[in-house]
């Protein structure tokens, strides 16, 4: 049965969908908007949320941007690059927190908020359930709009950035179990795939959505045998769709997943769980019965990881071995390829922006679009998400029940 809640949420999605008359706005449209891009400095963050290509296009549309000095330096990006493309490079760190968009890669720092300027619009991830309690209260209480880029569902309500970012850290896990295999990197000293008259490398893939795509099409590409679990047959039957090949698939029965890990030359967690954290499928023992110099690459860990045996490490340290076992539990896989990285968010992140300035602004853009207004949680000052209210006790409207009236 339907809760009174829930009924009144959904007529007011239905309410925002119908078709209203179109007031026409003086001076509204073609707004030109200034969007700061800060330099980004949560530990080992090496993307940058716009490339000098996407400042171009921007600038060219009369938007103004500024790019705080050394910004794109970790994603091979210089200064002159974006100075070319029309940006204004900034200096003071403070004068780009004042722009009217602040578009970030990471959740803002306690000092980055303070710097920011009255009802401003901020695009970053979320991670604020893992955050202090005042990060929110401090957006809160400076009236900022806050759009979850991890949030935005496009046209056919798939997450446009999280699948990217999905598309690079799939591939990527296989080059990096790769690497470890080869015995350079201390491992068995094996191929990655296979050649004529040699077994091919066994790959086992937890998981099987856009991170275990990915990783089975370049697992495939390189001749290895693949072998993909989940919890879903839809996920699975929707991967055997995705590839139009036939890989072995099964869901998670302890036995048969134990089994495949005894044989298995690399494990990769791809397993996602969208509130709270991933569940441990592979337990200890599963582990210990592994082959000497297998290799383990938990994407999964930046949500607690799929192995019991992972512990996060660092583009520094990215291993540790267990068991014998060779252990990659880095959580930020796509900051290893900050340059492609950062050319897929800015893919994004460009149109919607060049969208806002088209509809006038980003409230204009959020009545509108529904795939956009579902990464808002924050609208000026006031919280719109519904699992942040209650995890940190905190009032909340809906955000459907907010434009509804408008």
């Amino acid at each position: 049965m339907i809760s009174s809640k829930e009924a009144l949420k959904a007529l007011a999605r239905e309410a925002s969908l119908q078709p209203k008359e179109e007031l026409l706005r003086v001076g509204n449209r073609g707004k030109r908007l200034e969007i700061g891009i800060p330099k980004e400095t949560t530990y080992q963050e090496n993307r940058v949320a716009l490339v000098p290509d996407a400042v171009a296009v921007l600038v060219n549309n009369g938007h103004d941007v500024v790019v705080e000095t050394g910004a794109g330096k970790n994603a091979s990006f210089d200064d002159r690059m974006y100075s070319e493309a029309g940006a204004k490079i900034a200096y003071d760190r403070k004068e780009v927190f004042q722009c009217e968009i602040v578009l970030k890669v990471a959740p803002p720092g306690t000092e980055e908020i303070a710097m920011m300027g009255h009802k401003v619009t901020l695009f970053s991830a979320l991670q604020l359930s893992v955050r202090p309690r005042d990060t929110l209260k401090r957006l809160m209480e400076k009236k900022v709009s806050a759009i979850a880029w991890d949030y935005i569902q496009d046209e056919e309500e798939i997450y446009t950035v999280v699948r990217a970012m999905g598309e690079i850290a799939g591939n990527a896990a296989v080059v990096i179990a790769a690497e470890y295999l080869s015995k350079g990197s201390g491992g068995q000293g094996l191929m990655f795939g296979g050649i004529s008259g040699v077994a091919p490398t066994e790959v086992v893939i937890i998981g099987a959505g856009t991170v275990a795509e990915y990783a089975t099409r370049a697992a495939l590409g390189l001749g290895a045998l693949v072998k993909v679990f989940d919890f879903s047959i839809y996920r699975l039957r929707r991967l055997q769709n995705a590839i139009n090949q036939r890989v072995y698939t099964s869901v998670i029965q302890p036995e048969e997943l134990r089994r495949a890990l005894q044989q298995a030359d690399v494990a990769i967690g791809a397993l996602r769980n969208v509130n709270g954290r991933t569940p441990t499928v592979v337990t200890e023992g599963m582990v210990r019965e592994m082959k000497e110099g297998s290799v383990i690459v938990d994407i999964s860990i930046d949500k607690g990881g799929c192995f019991e045996t992972s512990d996060v490490t660092n583009h520094a340290n990215p291993i540790f071995h267990k068991f014998g076992v060779v252990h990659y539990c880095v959580p930020n896989v796509a900051s290893r390829v900050s340059r492609s990285a950062s050319v897929a968010l800015s893919n994004v992140f460009a149109p919607i922006l060049l969208e806002i300035g088209n509809e006038g602004g980003c409230a204009s853009l959020i009545k509108k679009n529904q795939g956009f207004r579902h990464g808002v949680y924050l609208y000026n000052g006031i919280l719109t998400n519904e699992s942040l209210g209650e995890a940190f006790s905190l009032p909340y409207k809906d955000i459907d029940l907010l434009f509804a009236a408008f």
